[in-house]
């Protein structure tokens, strides 16, 4: 069936908003060379979005002729200003961008465990409004935190969990009082990271992946034919609970001790380095990630070192042979912190061991992000949204499932 008129130009300009985005400033020309369209046609939609104030004249091509086509069109970035929190346990980082994702600012404070729930929300709030202002931006548009825990997929809320301290949850609200015209959302931080890698990371070649966050927690993301999985509670990752040998028990519904964690948290890892007399290198955080960091860079052959690499890989692949058993997803991202400091030493490892446990192939990569893909995810989804709003959703058949432009109706 044949697009309307206006349901057409909505497509045409979101397609070249789109193209704007991932390609930059760009001519009349080369927006038709790429979109297909008529030069009548993109004519129209360059002086629509324009009028919007969505895109204007940003400079000129060094070409000879001057004329329509010689003018660059870009995205107008101070459109709206968007920011991106990641709330741990132990404090809030945050960056507030413009519309194209340009950071303006940013900032951390740190949030002791014995501060009390009304001081450790307020930390926070007035740290997202010192980088607004800061940034110089009037106001937000739109807000994306990163957090541990369970999003309950009906309300979008962050559910209670035992173990995380109070402010998370209280964190949302304040911000959506303080900010009254932001529109503020909150997901996982380990789904965030695994968009990350996607995006801007170890997985862009794949539309089927599961991170695994390796760093002060443990936790799986599941994307599969590039879509996110958050499951029927919003539980989907929580590998942490897995049920695994070698350890001194198992796992209860209050607490992960027991479970994988019991291997792979920081806690864990730091111990089984102290073992092997690995130190870690000063100023890295988690500790457990400066012990890996340490060993992948002083890893002589038949060292404690190397040792230490091999025993911790023994613990990886019990998780990520668990994971390729269920969900076959063909590639496992190590992120976080660790999953960065140990790089290909560690991945090359954990593929190693996992062809002895499974039958299913599955290339592990070391994530390229580390403990900085939470921030950025929460950036792009930020982003995107903002994005969709002022661009118009995108109707099914405007991009494919990693975001990749389709031809655009009309001529």
């Amino acid at each position: 069936m044949a697009a309307s008129p206006s349901t057409a130009r909505a497509i045409n300009d979101r397609l070249a908003l789109r193209l704007l985005q991932q390609e930059g400033p760009l001519t009349a020309g080369r927006l038709k060379q790429l979109t297909g369209l008529s030069r009548p046609t993109v004519a129209d939609l360059v002086e629509r979005l324009t009028a919007a104030g969505l895109i204007a004249v940003v400079g000129e091509t060094g070409e000879q002729r001057r004329g329509p086509n010689a003018k660059l069109y870009g995205l107008v970035a101070g459109r709206a200003h968007l920011a991106a929190l990641d709330v741990r346990t132990e404090g809030v980082a945050v960056v507030v961008s413009d519309l194209v994702g340009e950071v303006l600012a940013e900032a951390s404070v740190p949030i002791t465990g014995d501060a009390g729930t009304g001081s450790a929300v307020e930390q926070a709030v007035a740290l997202v409004e010192r980088a607004v202002k800061e940034a110089g931006a009037d106001r937000l548009h739109t807000v994306g935190i990163g957090a541990p825990g369970l999003i309950d997929p009906a309300s979008g809320e962050l559910r209670d969990s035992t173990g995380l301290p109070e402010w998370h949850r209280r964190l949302v609200a304040a911000l959506q009082e303080r900010l009254p015209e932001a529109r503020i959302s909150v997901e996982n931080e380990t789904n965030l990271a695994a968009l990350a890698e996607q995006r801007d990371g170890a997985a862009r070649d794949r539309d089927t992946f599961v991170l695994l966050w390796l760093g002060h927690g443990t936790g799986a993301a599941v994307i599969l034919d590039g879509a996110l999985r958050r499951g029927a509670s919003g539980g989907t990752g929580e590998i942490g609970f897995l049920p695994v040998p070698g350890t001194n028990g198992l796992p209860s519904a209050t607490d992960c001790a027991g479970g994988f964690h019991s291997l792979a948290g920081a806690a864990a890892v730091a111990e089984l380095a102290g073992e092997y007399g690995v130190v870690a290198e000063p100023g890295v955080e988690p500790v457990a990630a400066g012990a890996v960091r340490a060993a992948v860079r002083g890893a002589e052959p038949a060292s404690a070192r190397v040792r230490f690499l091999d025993a911790l890989a023994d613990r990886i692949a019990v998780g990520v042979a668990s994971v390729v058993a269920l969900l076959d997803p063909g590639c496992v991202v190590l992120g976080g912190e660790v999953g960065q400091a140990g790089g290909e030493a560690l991945a090359s490892r954990v593929q190693g061991r996992l062809a002895a446990l499974s039958p299913l192939p599955a290339e592990v990569r070391a994530g390229v992000l580390g403990g900085g893909a939470v921030l950025r995810g929460a950036l792009l989804t930020a982003r995107d949204r903002a994005q969709d709003e002022l661009f118009g959703s995108p109707a099914p058949w405007d991009f494919d499932a990693v975001g990749r432009p389709r031809p655009a109706a009309g001529a």
